[in-house]
């Protein structure tokens, strides 16, 4: 069982920053790509960005240009760093984890792992 745990949520006013964590302590943590998600009050949940072993990495259309995903593999840590947060933005974020073989990146039903999500409240 991979336990996920993320950190670093809050509250920040518009055009703030935020760095969201998700640590593990799986030793095969490079065996997995490493997901975001969000999710919004009466609101499903959707993809963010995702990061591979190597550091190759894809981001939804709404944050593209705004929020960068990392991570340290020497750690089993992944990183979320969101600027220029818009209210929009406001949603619990959780971390996932999937093999590379476990379908589309963007469905969160091919995600094995999860944390417990962190919320992110972003005021105008």
């Amino acid at each position: 069982q991979v336990q996920l745990v993320e950190s670093g949520g809050g509250l920040v006013q518009a055009g703030g920053s935020l760095r969201l964590s998700c640590a593990t302590s799986e030793r095969s943590f490079t065996n997995y790509n490493m997901g975001w998600f969000r999710q919004a009050p009466e609101k499903e949940r959707e993809f963010v960005a995702i990061i591979d072993w190597t550091g190759g990495s894809t981001y939804a259309d709404s944050v593209k240009g705004r929020f960068t995903i990392s991570r340290d593999n020497a750690k089993n840590t992944v990183y979320l760093q969101m600027n220029s947060l818009k209210p929009e933005d406001t949603a619990a974020y959780y971390c996932a984890a999937k093999t590379p073989s476990s379908g589309n990146y963007y469905r969160s039903e091919n995600y094995a792992y999860w944390g417990q999500g962190t919320q992110v409240t972003v005021s105008s």
